[in-house]
């Protein structure tokens, strides 16, 4: 192949999920359509347990297991092998409420004892260098960093209690009867695990191993489904919204995950449906065939072209074969659509950036600061493109500010401290950006001081 779908372009830290002796590594994929889609999910259940959603980061994990788990700081976990394998909204939302019932029940807490008695404080800094340090290049699914580091990792470091599990599950159906969602999803995930159970440890799903699974669990999720009456009723039009964003979803990771060929053959049907369609257009895109997955993409804006992630796809697709034109009028129909996702505007901006010229250049800078106010701020790659930007427009002391703020995220303490100082020689003596750079400043001593124990 020309080109790898699945890119790794910063080692960063280690991982943790329990499992061998020693550290796995793990691979974060960050793409638009689907990070929306967990957020529409998560959302309403963080809410329902009393949670600011804006507070939890949820990080997407290249891993074909089944599993998910919540960790330092707020952040959530989930594996693509847990999305693929859901079949409806329903599992993995039931899924994330019985994760956001560790987080509402303090069970976090124990996982820094357990931390600080295995004296792993690698480990706590493995899993905030997730939140913080995540650094890509591409905006689609096709987009992974993969993070490495110490061995620190420590089989079922992860594992909560059967106190804890029984707890998040009461959690978990009471967040979901608020909600207006049926419980039967969670049920039916654990009917899933309950198969794990019978395999060796070692075959075993991380989930399994870092969640036990008892048959008081199960008869209580039997039971509370028999009785439940969730406060809202079904709408059958959104419950049919819902399933085909779920396919959508599906479809696309298996697309850009799997090999090409097993996903074509699966997928060899008339009618495949939009899961089926959507890894078709990526398998096809991975294959090297543009015209056919052109065509598909095409068919699918045809019908549907409002929808944002549509035209992204094929700005994606279009940018990595070289076509920056069309990328950019594709990204940039993505970012009118959807304003607020900074995934958007950051592949409008790297199209831009690539073709070059001051007045795409100009767009650029306006898009990148787009994509750093909605969401993308602890992006070291978004920081590092407006600092390409900004230099190429002769804008020395901004591009110097914003180098310092991409080393800083990636632990550079000595890059962050060259540029604040190079910032300093070109930045005005008040004004916004003085109050920027004093503020990097203040950051780059406090992460040194930290660092060095102090």
């Amino acid at each position: 192949m020309k080109r790898l779908s699945i890119v790794a372009l910063l080692l960063v830290v280690a991982a943790l999920v329990a499992g061998p002796a020693r550290a796995r590594k793990m691979t974060f994929v960050r793409d638009a359509e689907v990070e929306h889609t967990i957020r529409l999910y998560a959302t309403p259940l963080f809410e329902a347990a009393g949670l600011n959603p804006q507070t939890i980061d949820i990080h997407l994990i290249k891993d074909d297991r089944l599993n998910a788990f919540v960790a330092k700081g707020l952040n959530l976990f989930i594996h693509t092998g847990l999305i693929i394998r859901t079949e409806t909204p329903e599992q993995l939302m039931g899924v994330i409420a019985h994760e956001a019932g560790h987080i509402a029940g303090g069970h976090l807490a124990r996982l820094r004892r357990r931390m600080d008695e295995a004296s792993t404080t690698a480990i706590a800094s493995t899993i905030l260098g997730a939140a913080t340090a995540v650094a890509t290049g591409r905006p689609g699914a096709g987009v992974a960093v993969t993070a490495g580091g110490q061995q620190v990792a420590r089989r079922g470091l992860l594992r909560h209690t059967r106190g804890e599990e029984a707890a998040a599950d009461q959690a978990a159906v009471k967040y979901l009867d608020r909600v207006g969602r049926p419980a039967e999803g969670l049920l039916d995930f654990m009917r899933i695990l309950e198969d794990q159970t019978i395999l060796a440890p070692g075959s075993q799903s991380p989930y399994v191993r870092t969640h036990p699974l008892t048959r008081d669990r199960l008869a209580f999720l039997r039971r509370h489904v028999k009785t439940a009456h969730p406060d809202d009723p079904e709408d059958p039009a959104y419950e049919a919204d819902l399933a085909r964003l779920h396919a959508r979803m599906r479809g696309k990771l298996m697309g850009f995950l799997q090999p090409p060929g097993q996903v074509l053959d699966r997928f060899s049907g008339d009618d495949p449906g939009i899961m089926g369609r959507y890894a078709r257009i990526v398998a096809h895109f991975r294959r090297d065939d543009l015209d056919r997955a052109l065509d598909g993409i095409d068919a699918l804006i045809a019908a549907h072209p409002e929808d944002p992630w549509f035209h992204e796809l094929k700005g994606q697709m279009l940018f990595e074969t070289g076509n920056l034109e069309r990328a950019a009028e594709a990204y940039a129909r993505a970012a009118e659509l959807a304003p607020r996702s900074g995934l958007l505007h950051l592949g409008l901006a790297r199209a831009l950036v690539e073709k070059g010229g001051d007045k795409r250049l100009d767009r650029a800078v306006t898009h990148l600061e787009a994509a750093i106010d909605h969401g993308e701020r602890r992006n070291a790659f978004v920081w590092r493109q407006l600092a390409i930007a900004r230099g190429r427009l002769d804008r020395m002391g901004a591009a110097a500010r914003a180098m310092a703020e991409a080393a800083l995220l990636r632990g550079d303490l000595g890059m962050a401290k060259r540029q604040v100082e190079k910032a300093a020689r070109k930045t005005p003596e008040s004004g916004p950006a003085r109050q920027h750079l004093e503020d990097l400043r203040h950051r780059v001593k406090r992460a040194r001081r930290e660092k060095d124990g102090g």
